[in-house]
């Protein structure tokens, strides 16, 4: 690190790079004082924000201060000659950079800082982002929502459900933000706050960070490779546990109804030669019937009406190989005996009097588990290890991370604002801890589709969320690719998604041919897992037919033949930070091209998948890094550039590495 000041100018360079660039003439920090409004429905939200203050810190103090035998630089920034704000920079231990900031005059609320930049400079990351792998040239609000059905307000989707119910979606909104991108110059940069953010890569010369309060820090640092970048991030921010043994054995099929039918359907299925790892029953519970289709009874505990004998069967399926997973939320039903058990004990939030607070969604209403309250974080911890994990439960879904509102009153005294962003963190903490104080880390699956700063550690898979049963690139299966993408260079490297996806509203029903690609392209996921949708009648599943159920066998039978190349692309997220699905930039930093590629991905270091997206599509037109592909189903081998191949359904574009070290196994996989 190093400082370079003359003439009111002052400049940061950290290996050999220029960070920051600040001059009274071009100034890099300005702070503000603003006043946000946030509508939420239903968890989407409509922010505005009221900015009554901009200001320019042009002048400031320097002082050069001697810390861990390191030469550090406070620099106090003013305003008409009033301090304002101070920043210590320093290198820490680890050969970061980090700018701590602190506000002098605690009126300022809002925040902005100017990052240097190259014109041609490409940026990742944010979170996950479902529409741009690339970030360039848009900016992206980062604040923890519903993502949206539709995801695209010039499509008919989308305003069809902006106009019935507020929740269309654009192409920045996603379950999981994070304030953190990274470059193709092989750096990344973390501003740590939980406050709403924007980050804007829309100037030639410089990114700006906005934030609305004062970040405690800005952390950043290069590496000579991307693989290495991906060490030192996950070094920051955790890393994902690997995956339970089990999961790799087939697909976890998504069934509702009941025992006999989960049980009638398992058999049916293995019958016709899938392999089935797992039953996922997300309404194990009980059900509620809403005009939105099939919803839960959020009262975490069996619903023995619904799943009778489910207290034996549940081992009975165990001991025949196949793992029996559910569902839970932070929420709690209002008059049901969770809830009531709660509010006695004052484990909910409340509103700023001290008095009942619930929140809508969508025709019941819930109160929120306050996890800043540890007693109420241990109480929970209680109910899923007693509800779910001793009664048998191998796994569930974590849902519903991004819904905290900003108008209820915490435990903490922190403004629900500034913890609404974490709260996916404090959710995925409770979850961990409950599986590791069970002794099960090894043998549970949990999986959020929400997600914080600081809970790659704690949450053990991503997926998706709920994109709608379309063809359409904003919210179909096209988007979860750039989402598995940008979440794994953020540190989580094991994403998924619902096989067929979820959201059947306004028209959309999901298709044989859609069913049957999204399984192609689980295949060569980390984790198979299939949906029925919210309106499970509405759509195509995976046993409508025989053809499909063959289908599926075949995928599922190819993902388990890949188990071992699988588990050790796995555990390398766990040991390195590497994801297993990995932009093709990641090993081919040479090629400008890969940059730009955001519907394929390596899967691990020697198989690119390029999955079919369009509707009736059976040439494929996709790009190759330079290198030797051997295309899976043909042999054919090509050595980089753009090529077209063959992909009916069962044939998705698949290649490996010539040179692969399991080059047997790859070779394989046509045999199925």
């Amino acid at each position: 690190m190093e400082f370079q000041i003359n003439d009111g100018n002052l400049t940061i360079t950290h290996k050999n790079r220029v960070v920051f660039q600040h001059s009274e003439t071009n100034p890099s920090l300005f702070v503000g004082v603003g006043e946000a409004n946030y509508d939420m429905y239903r968890g989407n939200f409509d922010i505005t924000d009221y900015v009554t203050e901009r200001l320019p810190l042009r002048k400031f103090d320097l002082e050069k201060v001697e810390a861990n035998c390191r030469e550090n630089l406070s620099v106090l920034f003013k305003f008409d000659g009033e301090p304002v704000i101070n920043m210590l920079v320093s290198e820490t231990q680890e050969g970061r950079l980090k700018a701590e900031f602190e506000a002098v005059d605690k009126k300022f609320n809002r925040f902005w800082m100017r990052v240097a930049a190259t014109e041609e400079e490409r940026v990742f990351g944010c979170g996950e982002q479902l529409t741009y792998l690339n970030l360039r040239g848009k900016n992206f609000p980062l604040w923890s929502s519903e993502p949206g059905v539709g995801r695209n307000k010039n499509t008919y989707t989308t305003w069809q459900a902006d106009v019935k119910d507020k929740a269309g979606g654009d192409y920045y909104t996603t379950n999981y933000p994070q304030p953190t991108f990274v470059s193709d110059k092989k750096y990344f940069c973390h501003l740590e706050t939980t406050a709403y953010a924007d980050f804007d890569f829309t100037h030639a010369e410089y990114h700006e960070l906005q934030c609305w309060n004062i970040p405690e820090y800005l952390l950043l640092d290069a590496e000579e490779s991307f693989p290495e970048l991906m060490t030192n991030i996950s070094d920051v921010f955790g890393r994902q546990p690997a995956l339970p043994e089990w999961v790799y054995n087939g697909v976890i099929l998504g069934i509702q109804g009941g025992t006999e039918i989960t049980i009638d359907k398992v058999t049916a299925a293995k019958e016709a030669g899938v392999e089935v790892a797992g039953a996922w029953c997300q309404d194990w519970q009980g059900i509620k019937m809403t005009s939105f289709g099939k919803r839960l009874q959020w009262d975490w505990q069996w619903n023995s009406d619904l799943y009778p004998g489910l207290d034996t069967k549940i081992h009975e399926l165990k001991e025949e190989g196949v793992r029996f997973l559910g569902y839970i939320n932070p929420y709690v039903l209002e008059d049901f005996p969770l809830y009531n058990e709660a509010l006695e004990k004052g484990y909910l939030a409340t509103k700023e009097d001290g008095s009942k607070y619930v929140v809508d969604f969508g025709e019941f209403y819930c109160g929120v588990v306050d996890f800043t309250n540890p007693e109420a974080c241990e109480w929970y911890k209680g109910v899923i290890k007693s509800n779910m994990i001793d009664f048998g439960l191998d796994g569930w879904m974590g849902d519903f991370g991004e819904y905290l509102p900003t108008d209820c009153s915490l435990h903490n005294g922190v403004s629900a604002e500034i913890e609404h962003n974490k709260w996916p963190y404090r959710w995925a903490k409770v979850q961990h801890e409950a599986i590791a104080e069970a002794g099960k880390t090894n043998d549970i699956l949990f999986f959020m589709r929400a997600g914080a700063t600081g809970m790659q550690g704690y949450c053990h898979a991503l997926w998706a969320g709920d994109q709608s049963v379309i063809w359409e690139k904003d919210d179909g299966l096209a988007s979860v690719i750039p989402a598995a993408l940008s979440a794994g260079l953020m540190g989580n490297g094991i994403s998924h998604s619902d096989i067929g996806g979820y959201t059947t509203l306004h028209g959309n029903t999901r298709s044989k041919e859609l069913f049957q690609r999204w399984a192609e392209m689980a295949a060569f996921t980390p984790i198979m897992r299939s949906h029925e949708g919210n309106r499970p009648g509405d759509n195509h599943q995976f046993d409508t037919d025989a053809e499909t159920m063959a289908h599926l066998a075949r995928m599922t039978k190819i993902y388990k033949h890949l188990k071992p190349y699988i588990k050790a692309a796995v555990e390398e997220n766990a040991t390195k930070g590497m994801p297993v699905q990995r932009p093709l930039f990641m090993h081919y930093e040479q090629d400008a091209e890969s940059y730009e590629i955001k519907y394929q991905y390596l899967f691990g270091r020697d198989l690119l998948v390029a999955p079919v997206y369009n509707q009736g599509e059976e040439v494929k037109e996709l790009y190759l890094p330079d290198d030797e592909w051997v295309h899976v189903w043909t042999g054919e081998i090509f050595t980089g550039g753009w090529a077209k191949v063959d992909a009916p359904v069962g044939q998705p574009p698949v290649f490996y590495r010539r040179k692969a070290e399991n080059v047997e196994l790859l070779e394989a996989i046509k045999n199925f």
